[in-house]
């Protein structure tokens, strides 16, 4: 009777540990969208403005139809949305600016990113705004492989709005 108490005793130990493992142990690398730009960056502009970074909750869970399938990003009133798409010449970046509360665009901003290669190497690109899809767009040419950390820094008349992401390639 004892030696069979003994072994549940064990078995319930042994469960009760392979839950907190399991379940303590949500780290960063578990969740590559909330990598910080700046923390790995060096060179990356930094700014007294707004900047969140994104979340994998964000980024799932938005699902009211105004996502466009990237990395969102709700920073105050605005939603910010990085949707980099992989092609043979580079990657082209599409980037949605929109308020927040009926997800309309916002076409007079000012909008650059600080994007740091896996190589490590900053560059800063510009997006120009595309009036019939509603967002801003930029290429990223001959990009290597590898995981990309992209600051993306927007002026509103005059205020200052940014949101971090990543992707890789």
């Amino acid at each position: 009777m004892k030696l069979t108490q003994t072994k549940l005793l064990l078995i319930i130990s042994t469960l009760g540990l392979t839950l907190l493992t399991a379940c303590g142990n949500n780290t960063q690398a578990d969740n590559p969208q909330s990598t910080d730009v700046a923390a790995n960056s060096p060179n990356a502009a930094t700014s007294p403005a707004t900047t969140t970074k994104p979340s994998q909750e964000n980024a799932e869970n938005h699902d009211d139809g105004h996502s466009q399938g990237g990395q969102v990003v709700e920073s105050g009133p605005y939603h910010l949305e990085l949707l980099p798409i992989v092609e043979n010449q580079g990657v082209h970046l599409d980037f949605f600016l929109q308020n927040g509360d009926d997800h309309q665009a916002i076409p007079d901003a000012n909008v650059k990113a600080q994007i740091q290669s896996p190589g490590g190497e900053s560059q800063t690109v510009d997006f120009t705004y595309d009036a019939a899809d509603k967002h801003y767009e930029a290429v990223l040419p001959q990009a290597e492989p590898g995981e990309y950390q992209v600051a993306v820094q927007t002026d509103i008349n005059g205020e200052k709005v940014n949101g971090r992401f990543s992707f890789k390639k």
